[in-house]
């Protein structure tokens, strides 16, 4: 019987493990690897590292000290969550049955791809997944945001207000009478291609240019400096569905300390109805969860 289960090795799920280490009680991180998105990083031929505010370098170190520590993590997928009696069960893709007084689940999301030739090649060399980590750096560069929700229009209109131009790939028409798009429609740096679709990103060592092709099937290639594909981000939650209060994206729903609707079952991260999917709220949203936990389990030890 372990004290906590933390699901997930992101920026959340390290911060909450090592956390619950520190507090002397007995968990194990369950993942399919250590770091999670936060492993990848952007590179751009303008930009030095100095530049940037790196919350990955805190990651590392909390990853650096769970690589030593065996006992505290097992590399497995979680299946489903489960009550049983006073404690949960956490069942595992490979068959495992393994028992806890209390979960964070901190498992993420996972960003729908394009799917087209070079997007795989240049991913986190000019094509990335998130605007608002990365906007500040393509100050006076030609940018593209392909999508066609609330995300994609937050990340067109954060981008114009430092980009020299920015074009909104949308192969649908939702949102078109919302204020952000009403904005982005009559702003001098924003062309948005309506009905149009990527097929292919191009370049050398870095994404140069991206191919689309227009409602007519009429391809045009566009030299651009960064692409954002920012189309939807999909919270890994089926572990616990049916289990825990989800909201409309399928996010969880968690309070200021981090609870979940089930007693004894917290979450952090991007996989909550948090704001902001950043590195370091992340960190601190794990590290919310941990402390919330404890105090939980604190009667029981």
């Amino acid at each position: 019987m372990y004290d906590l289960i933390v699901v997930g090795g992101g920026p959340a799920g390290l911060t909450a493990t090592i956390y619950a280490l520190r507090k002397r009680i007995k968990v194990l991180l369950l993942t399919k690897d250590l770091g999670g998105a936060s492993s990848f990083r952007m590179g751009l031929p303008w930009i030095d590292d100095y530049q940037v505010i790196r919350g990955w370098e805190i990651v590392d170190k909390f990853r650096s000290e769970l690589e030593y520590l065996d006992f505290a993590r097992h590399m497995e997928l979680v299946d489903k969550i489960e009550p049983r009696g006073d404690h949960f069960v956490v069942l595992t893709k490979g068959g495992g049955e393994l028992d806890t007084r209390a979960i964070i689940i901190a498992s993420g999301t996972r960003q729908e791809r394009l799917d087209v030739p070079g997007e795989k090649e240049y991913m986190m060399k000019g094509v990335c997944y998130s605007a608002l980590s990365y906007a500040p750096l393509f100050i006076d560069k030609m940018t593209m945001v392909v999508g066609d929700g609330d995300l994609a229009l937050r990340s067109a209109a954060e981008l114009a207000t430092v980009a020299k131009h920015v074009y909104l790939v949308r192969a649908g028409c939702a949102n078109t009478t919302s204020p952000l798009c009403k904005k982005l429609s009559a702003a001098a740096n924003v062309t948005i291609l309506q009905g149009y679709q990527v097929v292919e990103i191009k370049g050398d060592e870095y994404a140069r240019s991206v191919v689309v092709k227009s409602p007519e099937d009429t391809l045009s290639e566009i030299a651009v400096d960064g692409t954002f594909v920012e189309m939807a981000l999909i919270p890994n939650t089926k572990m616990v569905e049916g289990l825990v209060k989800l909201d409309s994206q399928g996010r969880i729903m968690v309070d200021c300390a981090n609870r979940t609707s089930v007693p004894g079952i917290f979450a952090a991260g991007d996989v909550t109805d948090t704001y902001a999917e950043q590195v370091l709220v992340a960190v601190g949203e794990g590290a919310k969860a941990a402390l919330s936990a404890y105090d939980y389990l604190l009667p029981l030890l």
